[in-house]
């Protein structure tokens, strides 16, 4: 009989979330059977019920979160009771092997219990947020309640996991550490781009707007990405080091965007920024193939310095330099291909930003070496390998 695993995942619709999608397809090419449930997008990933490239797909109306914890707590409980409702529906339907979930939040595990009622389900956990730090970097004043009771949902869900995905080794120690989670049982599958959509294109000089130099963000805008340091890092820069020669393009969405576009004004930076929303792969491809430096401004916080950002691997991916603040896992997945300093000093990224615009010939060797080591070591090739070999072992323990 063919494996079925349900794929849960909260933050974001499917395929916009590319790591699910990407493991998703993964599991579909393998020969199992994939559905996963999530939440519907506003202007894509729509529909309710769909099969794209084999994967099933059922989405639930949600509305993210405003405000502080209490809107956390409804957004995560209107998404557990749908996930449950249609989880229940799948398994009427057939037999669901592994509920994989992919947090935040760390509710998803009582899915699987629910499933365990009618039938065997193992239960995978796939990391992708230390939830507790998560909490503490968004509200720094939510009290040490609030951050122990995460602290309790994710001991929870480390032990009800058949096994766990951790997205760096940052993850996987706190898996074991604190977790309690058997190594064996711990597998990282890093985030990752597929390097045959990420290949870099012919410039578009129309990007800049009629500057010498364009300078990139992609990724998500919350709280706590740091977009605002990037803005205020570039008001230095035209201040301090009187610079006009550059645009700056920020591609993506998210709690903050209207807040960022709102600063970006506040800061006259009107002249060279640009705010997209989110956009297409093409356009990504075509922008970070033009950048001559790209931003990955996520500020030292007890989050970030443990995490993996896609942002830095994609920008190694399409050959780019970067400019970092000095985390822990920032170091660990872009090695030379980053100028990094002194966590949250805006000044100081903004020199850094200037001297990189100022030296393309070191701008072109960071990027031969960012994508030397994306092909060398962080690749969805290599990702997708280590993502299959622990389903094997997952389905080795059921058939034992």
């Amino acid at each position: 009989m063919t494996r079925h695993v349900l794929i849960l995942v909260e933050n974001l619709s499917v395929p916009f979330d590319r790591r699910v999608w990407q493991e998703s397809l993964a599991l579909t090419e393998a020969g199992y059977d994939v559905t996963v449930i999530c939440p519907a997008g506003v202007k894509q990933d729509t529909e309710p019920d769909v099969v794209i490239d084999g994967v099933h797909i059922l989405r639930y109306p949600l509305r993210p979160a405003a405000g502080g914890p209490a809107g956390y707590l409804r957004e995560y409980s209107l998404a557990l009771w749908h996930s449950i409702r249609l989880a229940r529906r799948v398994q009427r339907r057939r037999p669901v092997h592994v509920v994989h979930a992919c947090n935040p939040p760390d509710l998803l595990f009582l899915v699987a219990l629910v499933l365990r009622i009618r039938g065997e389900t193992r239960f995978v956990f796939d990391h992708h947020d230390l939830v507790p730090e998560l909490f503490q970097s968004r509200f720094a004043r939510g009290g040490r309640v609030l951050y122990w009771a995460t602290r309790l949902l994710e001991r929870v869900t480390f032990l009800a996991a058949t096994g766990v995905i951790s997205t760096n080794e940052s993850y996987r120690s706190a898996a074991i550490t604190r977790g309690g989670m058997d190594p064996g049982r711990v597998r990282v599958v890093r985030s990752a781009p597929n390097l045959e959509k990420f290949v870099p294109l012919e410039p578009d000089p129309a990007l800049r707007r009629g500057k010498q130099h364009l300078l990139a963000y992609l990724g998500v805008m919350g709280p706590q990405d740091g977009v605002d340091y990037a803005l205020r890092a570039l008001a230095h820069l035209k201040r301090d080091h009187g610079r006009r020669d550059f645009h700056a393009l920020f591609m993506g969405g998210g709690d903050a965007f209207d807040d960022m576009v709102a600063l970006s004004k506040r800061l006259e930076l009107d002249d060279v920024v640009e705010f997209t929303g989110r956009v297409p792969d093409e356009f990504v491809q075509r922008c970070l193939s033009t950048a001559d430096v790209c931003l990955s401004p996520d500020p030292l916080n007890p989050l970030n310095d443990v995490s993996t950002m896609n942002k830095v691997v994609e920008y190694m991916a399409m050959g780019r330099p970067l400019v970092s603040f000095d985390l822990v896992e920032a170091r660990v997945s872009a090695g030379e291909a980053a100028l990094y300093v002194p966590a949250n000093d805006e000044a100081a990224f903004a020199a850094a930003v200037n001297e990189l615009l100022d030296d393309p010939r070191r701008r072109k060797e960071m990027g031969r070496l960012g994508r030397q080591r994306v092909e060398q070591e962080l690749s969805w090739s290599t990702s997708r390998r280590n993502l299959l070999e622990f389903y094997a072992q997952v389905f080795a323990g059921i058939s034992g």
